[in-house]
């Protein structure tokens, strides 16, 4: 009888590949002690792989909004440099000749009414 335990535990604690690839190895006493353990490990495992991947997607958004921040900024720009070429006085002067409005340039300058 002392011979049977310890050929037992020889051959449980031999794993060969055949055993491995079977499927035998899970049937082992280790993988009953730790099954807990294993599920925690895998959870954790799952749970960074999606933590990353999203991290990743969330990445990728916030290049793309910075791309179409700047792309709004300098549009803006633009936009606000095509305003002030328009507003210009001598372009309103051009554009109210080109009218034929009775509107005229002061000759005199602004000046200042106190009330004291």
């Amino acid at each position: 009888m002392g011979t049977e335990k310890k050929t037992d535990k020889a051959s449980s604690r031999h794993t060969s590949w055949r055993s491995i690839i079977g499927g035998d190895i899970l049937a082992a006493e280790f993988f009953h002690r730790q099954a807990k353990l294993l599920v925690l490990i895998m959870v954790l495992v799952i749970f960074y792989i999606n933590n990353r991947y999203e991290c990743q997607q969330l990445m990728i958004r916030i290049e793309e909004l910075k791309k179409e921040l700047t792309d709004i900024k300098y549009d803006a720009l633009t936009r606000s440099s095509e305003l002030m070429e328009h507003s210009r006085q001598s372009r309103i002067e051009e554009y109210i000749a080109t009218q034929h409005s009775d509107l005229q340039s002061a000759t005199t300058p602004p000046y200042l009414i106190r009330n004291d």
